[in-house]
């Protein structure tokens, strides 16, 4: 592999308000994946979002988890 991994984290689930961040139960947070690149992290957060767009508490993200690693640092 030539390109960079640079890991991206997709996760989703209800949220307790339509304008928030917080998730009305973190037990039922849905892991959709872990991609090495923002593009495939973002097709796949795209296909989650259309797929619940009839829930307005739904909300899925993408984390740049790539950023928050830093092995120097552990």
């Amino acid at each position: 592999m030539s390109d960079k991994q640079l890991l991206h984290i997709v996760i989703g689930g209800e949220l307790q308000a339509p304008g928030g961040t917080d998730f009305k139960d973190l037990k039922a947070v849905e892991f959709v994946g872990a991609y090495a690149s923002y593009e495939e992290a973002k097709t796949a957060w795209r296909a989650k979002a259309q797929s619940t767009v009839d829930n307005a508490l739904m909300r899925y993200f993408v984390i740049h988890a790539h950023r928050l690693l830093n092995p120097a640092n552990d």
